[in-house]
């Protein structure tokens, strides 16, 4: 819609615009970054009166500052230069409120000069700020087709907070915590246990477990401790619980994923199920309205045709308990052609045509595609890619390790991504948590454990259905 600007000559008394707002948590942030402010009571994550349900409420110089939406774009509109405003404020605005915003034109002064009644009020009419405003009106006509700011991207992870929110309610998970021997990995368990997510069985040296928390001024009376001394030992323990049924999963402390997972692969931990393992992360971007599962980034490192078919299956799997009904699947490669000289563009179509003869179920399996046309429907649009799934991969199957690896690490380190993974194809599933994984990091992994175990348990996934 074309925007055109009003001239002192073309405006008359008593003419009118308004436009309409809904009060979302990005703006209480942006405006917070903005202004400097950092008032709880306008912030969403704090809770400023002891009460966690109490809504944040809009800073009143936000109300008032959307006046300038309707003065900058509809009267006078472009062009438009503020003199001066006086605002009284009537009453509060909530996140989730609909404000009718107002302006009408009072007197006219040469030269230029406008006087404008400014209103702002929720949409069920009752006022929320009025005031008067003091415009210059444009020198020069305008018109334009279209006007935009650059987009903002607000680093809060949604989709993590989802996943997390979906877990109320749900058993706890018993779950071997192997050898916790430093403070990451021990507080990670206990916190995941505050939340209700796990119930950890600790292994390792009781000793050195009892340091830590009271190092970290936690007690840990009451959970259950095996003594074990060597990482082997440890891992071994954490299997012999699984293979029992003791624990449904198992956690990762401060041994090294190899020693773990070796023995879980083992024959005599009896942990092998008939696909292979590989690992999931789940990347919960700003900016994105979904997660994103990347697979395998940690585990397989050059995986053959057979190896990737049970990585997507994993993954679908995953996606499925994660609230996605039939996930898209992107097999990405460097380009979207098939090229016999690069290994991966084969094995991402011939997955493609498994997933249409049935032999991959439960999603949409699409390659090859390049990481652009795969997540960007304008890229997929610009080279003329018709797919189901081309733009709007909800799962990534990366080539190899090096790329998963490095793909994952930009998204956290330069997309500042929240990551979390889970380790799918045994009988148990796995959570290898790093040292630099965050608290809520460590129980995303949890969670997605435990969503997981609830799909596979009842075949219906906890977390609302995204479309």
């Amino acid at each position: 819609m074309a925007i055109t600007n009003r001239l002192f000559e073309e405006i008359s008394i008593g003419d009118s615009a308004q436009v309409r707002r809904v009060c979302t948590e990005n703006d209480l942030y942006i405006f917070a970054h903005a202004s400097g402010s950092l008032n709880p009571l306008n912030l969403p994550d704090r809770d400023f009166d002891g009460n966690p349900d109490t809504p944040a409420l809009a800073p009143a110089m936000w109300v008032g500052a959307l006046v300038s939406q309707v003065i900058g774009n509809r009267l006078p509109g472009p062009g438009a230069e503020h003199r001066a405003q006086s605002f009284t404020f009537h009453g509060p605005v909530s996140v989730g409120d609909e404000l009718l915003i107002s302006v009408r034109v009072l007197e006219k002064r040469e030269p230029r000069l406008i006087v404008l009644e400014t209103r702002v009020a929720l949409a069920n009419g009752d006022l929320v700020a009025d005031g008067v405003a003091e415009v210059f009106t444009p020198l020069q006509k305008r018109v334009y087709d279209h006007l935009s700011a650059p987009d903002l991207i607000v680093h809060r992870h949604a989709s993590s907070e989802r996943l997390l929110a979906a877990c109320v309610g749900l058993a706890p998970m018993p779950t071997a915590v192997v050898m916790p021997h430093d403070a990451p990995s021990l507080e990670g368990a206990l916190l995941a246990a505050q939340a209700g997510l796990i119930v950890p069985v600790l292994i390792g040296d009781p000793a050195c477990m009892q340091t830590l928390a009271a190092g970290l001024g936690r007690s840990l009376a009451g959970l259950e401790m095996i003594a074990a001394d060597t990482p082997a030992h440890c891992a071994s323990e954490g299997c012999r619980l699984a293979q029992n049924g003791q624990v449904r999963a198992l956690m990762k402390g401060s041994l090294h994923s190899d020693i773990l997972m070796a023995r879980v692969l083992s024959h005599e931990a009896g942990l092998r199920g008939e696909r292979r393992v590989s690992h999931i992360f789940v990347m919960d971007t700003p900016g994105m309205d979904h997660p994103l599962f990347i697979s395998d980034a940690a585990i397989n490192i050059a995986p053959d045709l057979m190896a990737k078919a049970d990585i997507v299956r994993n993954a679908i799997d995953l996606a499925r308990a994660c609230g996605i009904t039939r996930p898209r699947v992107g097999s990405l490669s460097a380009i979207e052609t098939i090229n016999p000289n690069i290994p991966s563009t084969l094995d991402a179509a011939i997955l493609s045509k498994m997933a249409e003869r049935g032999q991959i179920e439960g999603g949409i399996v699409d390659g090859p595609l390049a990481m652009d046309n795969a997540i960007d429907i304008d890229a997929a649009r610009t080279k003329g890619i018709t797919s189901l799934v081309a733009g709007r991969a909800e799962i990534l199957i990366v080539p190899n390790l090096e790329a998963g690896n490095m793909l994952a690490k930009e998204l956290t380190f330069v997309a500042h991504a929240q990551a979390a993974g889970l380790v799918l194809g045994a009988r148990v599933p796995v959570m290898l948590t790093s040292r630099a994984d965050s608290a809520q990091a460590r129980q995303l992994s949890c969670a997605l454990a435990v969503l997981h175990d609830h799909w596979q348990r009842t075949g219906h996934s906890a977390v609302v259905a995204q479309p």
